[in-house]
């Protein structure tokens, strides 16, 4: 198979070309969430909100509701829970966020076990590209105008509120708005990405971007720029892994990213430690160390 087809060859069924936008929106968005996510060290926040979206899908079909109609229900509560019992009873956000989030998972785990669905669990866990519809495409492009906005608005302050919310606090910034801003925000991307990614694979979509841009990138701004160019790629080049290879999205788009987070780590090592080298060499400092000079001087 040549390049012409292994590109093209997707896009001749439909199907294919809905989740390739999805995907670039998902991607998008997971990219520039994850700058934030990462800096609030609140990676656990993906894992826990996306156990929510199961408990709330589960509980919709058993209902016989729209799967988003559950999924949203049940992150916009775990959301306002975390951010309630975080900022009421002073705990840690992650201890509220394993309490929050698993309690509504357990809930649609005891649903599935207890009232017959049709529900397509592997689908929901780990991304299905077939399953990608007109109203998820719409669903995604609906999450992604509001996050833009959300980011453009409300930038400065969320980037304040970011590093230090008591001075920025201190300066007028609501923080207890921002945060709760913040917290439904990550959740209406975690249910946006639930057909592309499945819910076990989001935690990882929110992180690696971030992960991979602070590792290049020298400010804030470039880091928010790099890590949402990398969730697009990610997911454009796991799009195609899963077509090419048939394995579900979630995996391959994941696996994208954490290849290219091990090759950047690698390389951004290497020229690491031979600017040591060439920084001890042009000192005048041999390039074993201090020590080793001491020694042979003594």
């Amino acid at each position: 198979m040549d390049l012409g087809e292994l590109f093209l060859t997707p896009f001749q069924y439909a199907f294919f070309g809905r989740a390739m936008v999805a995907g670039i929106l998902i991607g998008a968005m997971c990219g520039a969430l994850s700058v934030f996510v990462v800096l609030r060290r609140m990676s656990y926040i993906g894992h826990g909100l996306a156990h929510s979206v199961l408990g709330g899908v589960a509980v919709g079909v058993a209902l016989g509701v729209e799967l988003y109609v559950g999924a949203i229900a049940a992150t916009v509560v775990s959301a306002l829970l975390i951010d309630r019992v975080t900022r009421r009873r002073g705990m840690h956000a992650d201890a509220a966020i394993g309490i929050v989030t698993t309690a509504i998972f357990a809930i649609g785990v005891a649903v599935l076990s207890i009232v017959p669905t049709r529900i397509n669990v592997e689908a929901v866990l780990f991304g299905n590209i077939l399953g990608v519809d007109r109203t998820d495409l719409w669903v995604a492009a609906g999450v992604a105008a509001a996050f833009l906005v959300i980011l453009v608005t409300l930038y400065k302050r969320l980037v304040f509120a970011t590093f230090d919310p008591e001075v920025a606090q201190v300066h007028g910034v609501r923080t207890g708005a921002i945060e709760l801003v913040f917290s439904l925000s990550t959740a209406a991307v975690v249910v946006a990405s639930v057909r592309v990614l499945g819910v076990l694979l989001i935690a990882a979509a929110v992180v690696i971007p971030a992960a991979i841009a602070r590792l290049t990138a020298r400010s804030f701004g470039a880091t928010l720029i790099s890590a949402t160019v990398i969730g697009i790629l990610a997911s454009v080049i796991g799009l195609f892994g899963s077509f090419h290879i048939n394995v579900p999205s979630g995996p391959t788009i994941v696996l994208a990213g954490a290849v290219a987070f091990a090759i950047v780590f690698l390389v951004t090592a290497a020229l690491g430690r031979r600017r040591v080298v060439r920084a001890q060499r042009g000192d005048g400092t041999p390039a074993g160390g201090n020590l080793q000079g001491v020694r042979s001087n003594a």
